[in-house]
């Protein structure tokens, strides 16, 4: 019982919010305004849900299908570079400037290159969403690892720690919070991206749905899926959350 009071008090002026928005739409709706089409009733949306829930859960695990690959290389690719930048001043100074150089290009503008080099569009939306997931990892993990404290370096020096146990027991946990903080914020990026790919060339995923129903005219049936897109979003965004919160777990915050 504590637990829940506890959360109404955190969370009750969020929840206002959400429900000022919800009664904002269904004004707009009940009184047509913006033409009536582009806003249907609230009922429509709601059937819409009901109707075309295998659809929505569909499409979703067709977007994960592309996301969680695409997450898992950039991570990968990120640690392994970073680390390398971070722990070799010349290697840094020669290479940094030219991945800063890189980094600054759209993923947009990378589109049209990537359709037309890649085999197939699966490869080429992979691609676009690598591309644009991995800047903030790779550049957090460089800053953090520079700024580990030269105590801890010192300390694994005195402890003998061999190269391996000194970069697992050391520089990473010390460059974790940088990482992670990183990592969330390519992770947001990542969802911009997967729905831009979607909406312009796949068959199926969340973007798709609601593009494909947007030039139908079916608002309500694109409404339902823009909606559910971003429950599913949030929620995987808090899962990350946790998992932050849990890797640094031993930090004070």
């Amino acid at each position: 019982m504590q637990k829940i009071i506890r959360f109404v008090k955190k969370y009750w002026i969020t929840f206002c919010i959400y429900l000022a928005m919800v009664l904002a739409y269904k004004y707009i709706a009940d009184n047509k305004l913006f033409g009536g089409y582009l806003f249907p009733p609230v009922k429509e949306v709601a059937n819409s849900f009901v109707e075309n829930r295998g659809t929505l859960f569909l499409n979703m695990i067709y977007s994960f299908q592309l996301l969680i690959p695409a997450i898992a290389i950039a991570f990968s690719v990120a640690i392994l570079v970073g680390t390398i930048l971070g722990m070799h001043k010349k290697i840094r100074g020669v290479v940094y400037p030219v991945i800063y150089s890189i980094s600054v290009i759209p993923s947009i503008l990378m589109s049209p290159f990537a359709l037309l080099i890649a085999p197939d569009f699966r490869s080429a939306s992979l691609f676009l969403v690598v591309y644009n997931t991995i800047w903030a990892t790779l550049f957090a993990t460089i800053n953090g690892i520079m700024t580990i404290d030269k105590v801890y370096l010192d300390k694994a020096k005195t402890l003998e720690l061999n190269p391996i146990e000194k970069m697992f027991r050391v520089i990473l946990p010390a460059a974790m919070p940088s990482i992670m903080s990183g990592f969330i914020t390519s992770l947001r990026g990542s969802f911009v991206v997967l729905v831009y790919a979607e909406m312009y060339g796949a068959k199926y995923g969340m973007g798709f749905y609601v593009k494909k129903f947007a030039e139908y005219g079916l608002y309500s049936q694109a409404w339902s899926g823009f909606i559910f897109m971003v429950i599913v979003l949030v929620i995987v965004m808090q899962l990350f959350e946790k998992l932050k919160n849990r890797v640094l777990r031993w930090t004070l915050n």
